[in-house]
């Protein structure tokens, strides 16, 4: 179900910020989403934890822009569109730009948004995807700081992909001919980077959400950051109950 864009979040006498954070999203259709943790999830449980990191996304960024004084304007790349009752609600809850993803793959989808954004003026542009729902809000500050003296800023996941890439002005050339959803493309980013002569900065490595295995490390990390105070928690009471939940259904299969 679509409605009419909304343009609230796009008045034309907003100052923009030097720096778009740009969080890559897709809807959370069931069977569209997070497939690779189907079987043992369902398909509607996988749905539900993805919109659950959407959020939890949203919600983390807009703290780390305020609690650390964060120049950036957030941005939500929507796909398959950003026209989906979930995505106008997610801008009118959470005060955050529309875009769509365009482009055949996830490089192509990149780019795009990359050159959107700097067409806009911006000086630095990061995007972040959405299965690091406790990344550290110090990563953001680290991003920019390493930005300022370099020219790519790549968090590292465990899987040998990257959660983050920031760059301070278009580079096609990082995101042609990888082969995306492999263990390869932070080396073969990093051999591109270094081809082109670009001085890149690695922030620390995190895991991202990916098979069951790392659906298994999040539960037992939500379950310790229960345990902390509360101002000092990472996971939302959503995220930490979904995979409480999730947690126990999978004990009990085994």
């Amino acid at each position: 179900m679509n409605k009419p864009t909304s343009k609230s979040s796009q008045s034309p006498t907003a100052k923009p910020q030097p720096t778009a954070l740009v969080i890559f999203a897709k809807a959370p259709v069931p069977g569209q989403v997070k497939t690779r943790l189907c079987p043992p999830l369902t398909a509607d449980e996988a749905a539900t934890l993805h919109g659950s990191f959407v959020i939890d996304m949203l919600e983390r960024t807009k703290v780390a822009t305020a609690k650390l004084k964060l120049p950036f304007d957030r941005y939500l790349a929507c796909a398959p569109s950003s026209t989906l009752v979930f995505f106008q609600i997610m801008e009118e809850r959470h005060s955050v730009k529309l875009i769509d993803q365009v482009g055949d793959d996830l490089g192509a989808r990149m780019q795009q948004a990359f050159a959107a954004l700097f067409g806009k003026g911006y000086q630095q542009v990061f995007i972040v995807g959405t299965d690091i729902p406790s990344l550290p809000l110090d990563h953001y500050k680290q991003a920019m700081a390493l930005l300022d003296t370099h020219d790519v800023v790549l968090g590292p996941a465990l899987d040998g992909g990257y959660y983050l890439i920031g760059l301070k002005q278009p580079r096609p050339e990082l995101f042609a001919n990888i082969a995306w959803s492999t263990d390869h493309v932070l080396a073969a980013t990093q051999e591109k980077a270094a081809t082109l002569g670009l001085k890149t900065a690695l922030l620390p490595p995190w895991r991202d959400v990916d098979t069951i295995d790392d659906l298994q490390a999040l539960i037992d990390a939500s379950a310790t950051d229960a345990k902390k105070p509360k101002n000092e928690q990472a996971f939302s009471a959503r995220t930490a109950g979904a995979l409480q939940h999730l947690g126990k259904r999978l004990r009990s299969q085994t």
